[in-house]
C-alpha cells in the first residue's frame, strides 16, 4: 500500500474483513472507551472547560478520525498537548474563539493533507518534540497542583499562565484541605500499582470508582466535579460560530498552532502504532481525517482531538486492527454519555489531578530527556532545553518557533563547519578513479579542494582563497560539493572577477550536477568558459599547465 494514498484505511481494511477480526475490534473498542472516559474528562477540566466537553471530543473527533483516517489503528480525542493551548484560548476568546481556532486548524490540516505536506513532519527535530512534551508534562503537572492539594485561592487570583499558577500554589500553600490530599494520595497510589494487578481494567476507573466511594460513604469535605461544574448528559448539539473576517484573523494564529500540534502528534502516534502492528499509514489521509475530526469536534461543542499515544498503543493491546474499533470507542461513549455521566459529577477533584499527574508522568519522557543531554552534540542539547523552559515559562508557539529558528540555526553553523577549503601541491590519490598517486603541479598553479555544501553560511571562504604574484591559474576542485546556493554563487562570480583582475585564470574540476545547474542558471559557466570546466583532476590540471604557460609566454 502506497501511505500517500488519499484513501481512508477503513475502505482498505473492509475488503478482508470478517466476523473474528469483528469481535476483537469490538472488545478493544470497548475497552479503549473505558480508558478514554476518565480521560477524557480529566482532560477537558485541564483545558478550562467542561467534562462534557471532553466526551463531545472523543466521540466525535474519534468517529470522524477513525473513519476517514489513515492508520488502521490510531485513536483519536482530547490529548495532554492541548491542555494548556486550549485553557489559554478559552481563558482569553471564550468558548466560541476557541470553536473558530479549533475549525481554522481543521481548515489547516485539510489543506496540508491535500497539499501532501505530510512527510514534511520528519523535518522537525528530536530535540524539539521531546522538548515541548517534557515542557507540556511538567505544565499539566502544576496545573493539578492546586486540586491534588485541595488549595483555595482568593477571588480575583490570576491563573492563566505556568508561573501564575506557581505564584498562586506558593502564595496559598497553608490552605491545604488534608482530606483531598489524602484522596489524592490513594488514588495516585492505586493508578502507580494497579497495572501490576491487572492490565485489563484500566487503573483510572478502580480509582475514580475509589474516590468516589471515599467521598461519598465517609461524607469527607473535598471538591467534586459537581461542586465546580454543571453535568450534562445529553447528546452533543450542533452549532454553527459567527464568521467574521476580524474574529478569524484574531485566532489564526491559535489555530495555526493547533494545526501544528495535531499534525505532529498524530503522525508521531502513527509512526508508534506503524511500529507496533508492523503497517504503513497514509501520512495525507490522517491529516485530512484529523482536519475533519477538528471541525466536527468544534461543531458539535467539543475541543481540539489528535491521535493519542496511550490509547492508540491501549487498542493495539487489546487486539484492534482495523478503525472499526475506534468507531466501537465512539458509540460506546455516546452510551456512557446517556447513562452515566450524571455520575460523572461525583467524580472528587483529586482524583482527576492524580490521573493528570499519571498522564503528565506519562508523557515526560524524562528518561529520554536525561539520555539526550548526557549524549548529544552541545547544539541539540541547547535547542532541548530552550524549547523545554519557553514552553513552561510562555507557551508552545514561542517554544516551537525559537526551537526552530534555533535549530536551523545551529544545523547551519555545523553545516559551515563541516565545508572545508584546502590548497594542495600533491594529492595521494588511492583507489581513486579520478586520479593517479601523486600529481605534479605546475609552479604557477594553485589548486583548492572544496569539500561539502556552499552556502550563504560559509560564502565567505571563497573569498579568502589566496594566491601568490606569479600564480597564473587557479583551480577550484569541486566533486565534494554536492550543493551550490545564490550568495556562494555571488561569491564565485566576485572570486572570478578579482581573479581576471589578476590576470589569473579560473578553472573547475569534476563540478557536480546540482552546482553545475546553478552555474549555468548564473551565466557563470559562459563567462569564465566552458573549456574552463574539467571532467577530472589530471584534466584540469593538464589545461591550467597549458593556460599558465600561454599566460607567461603573452607577458
Amino acid at each position: 500500500m502506497h501511505k500517500d494514498k488519499l484513501k481512508p484505511m477503513l475502505f482498505s481494511t473492509m475488503k478482508s474483513y470478517n466476523g473474528k477480526q469483528f469481535v476483537t475490534d469490538l472488545i478493544s473498542g470497548l475497552i479503549v472507551a473505558i480508558i478514554a472516559l476518565p480521560l477524557s474528562i480529566a482532560l477537558a477540566l485541564a483545558s478550562g472547560v467542561g467534562p462534557e466537553e471532553g466526551i463531545y471530543t472523543a466521540i466525535v473527533a474519534g468517529f470522524i478520525i477513525s473513519f476517514l483516517g489513515g492508520s488502521r489503528v490510531q485513536i483519536a480525542g482530547p490529548t495532554a498537548a492541548f491542555a494548556t493551548i486550549v485553557a489559554g484560548i478559552v481563558a482569553k476568546n471564550g468558548m466560541e474563539g476557541l470553536m473558530l481556532a479549533t475549525i481554522v486548524a481543521g481548515v489547516l490540516l485539510i489543506l496540508m493533507g491535500v497539499c501532501r505536506l505530510g512527510g514534511l513532519i520528519r523535518f522537525i527535530p528530536y530535540t524539539i518534540t521531546t522538548g515541548f512534551t517534557s515542557g507540556i508534562a511538567v505544565t499539566i503537572l502544576i496545573g493539578q497542583i492546586k486540586d491534588f492539594l485541595g488549595l483555595t485561592y482568593p477571588q480575583g487570583t490570576k491563573t492563566i499562565e505556568t508561573i501564575e499558577k506557581v505564584k498562586a500554589i506558593v502564595f496559598n500553600i497553608g490552605t491545604v484541605n488534608w482530606y483531598a490530599l489524602l484522596v489524592g494520595v490513594i488514588c495516585l497510589a492505586i493508578l502507580i500499582v494497579w497495572p501490576k494487578i491487572s492490565e485489563k481494567i484500566p487503573g483510572s476507573l478502580i480509582a475514580v470508582i475509589v474516590g468516589i466511594l471515599m467521598v461519598k460513604f465517609l461524607d469527607l469535605p473535598v471538591n467534586t466535579i459537581g461542586d465546580l461544574y454543571t453535568i450534562h448528559s445529553g447528546l452533543p448539539t450542533f452549532h454553527m460560530p459567527v464568521f467574521s473576517f476580524e474574529a478569524i484573523r484574531e485566532v489564526f494564529s491559535d489555530g495555526f498552532t493547533i494545526a501544528i500540534l495535531a499534525a505532529i502528534e498524530s503522525l508521531l502516534s502513527c509512526v508508534v502504532a506503524d511500529s507496533m502492528i508492523n503497517s504503513h499509514h497514509r501520512s495525507n489521509m490522517e491529516l485530512i481525517a484529523q482536519g475533519c475530526g477538528n471541525i466536527g469536534s468544534a461543531l458539535f461543542g467539543g475541543i481540539p482531538a489528535t491521535g493519542a499515544i496511550a490509547r492508540t498503543a491501549a487498542n493495539i493491546k487489546n487486539g484492534g486492527r482495523t478503525p472499526i474499533a475506534g468507531i466501537v470507542h465512539a458509540l460506546v461513549l455516546i452510551l456512557v454519555l446517556v447513562v452515566l455521566m450524571p455520575y460523572a459529577a461525583l467524580i472528587p477533584m483529586p482524583t482527576i489531578a492524580a490521573i493528570l499527574f499519571m498522564v503528565a508522568y506519562n508523557m515526560c519522557q524524562w528518561r529520554t530527556f536525561v539520555h539526550l543531554c548526557k549524549t548529544a552534540p552541545k547544539s541539540d542539547i541547547i535547542v532541548l532545553v530552550v524549547t523545554f523552559a519557553l514552553t513552561v515559562v510562555f507557551d508552545l508557539v514561542i517554544a516551537i518557533e525559537i526551537g526552530m529558528l534555533m535549530a536551523v540555526l545551529l544545523f547551519m553553523k555545523r553545516m559551515s563547519e563541516e565545508s572545508q577549503i584546502t590548497g594542495w601541491k600533491r594529492y595521494d590519490m588511492e583507489d581513486d578513479p579520478d586520479g593517479t598517486t601523486l600529481k605534479p603541479i605546475p609552479a604557477n598553479v594553485r589548486v583548492y579542494e572544496i569539500s561539502g555544501p556552499m552556502f550563504f553560511g560559509d560564502a565567505d571562504r571563497i573569498a579568502a582563497i589566496s594566491y601568490k604574484e606569479t600564480t597564473k591559474a587557479i583551480i577550484l576542485r569541486m566533486r565534494g560539493v554536492p550543493a551550490l546556493d545564490a550568495t556562494a554563487m555571488h561569491s564565485l562570480n566576485q572570486f572570478h572577477d578579482k581573479c581576471k583582475e589578476q590576470g589569473i585564470e579560473l578553472i573547475f574540476s569534476h563540478v557536480n550536477e546540482q552546482p553545475m545547474r546553478t552555474m549555468e542558471k548564473d551565466g557563470f559557466i559562459e563567462k569564465v568558459g566552458k573549456e574552463h570546466f574539467r571532467p577530472h583532476i589530471d584534466d584540469a590540471i593538464a589545461w591550467a599547465g597549458k593556460v599558465a604557460e600561454r599566460k607567461t609566454s603573452e607577458e
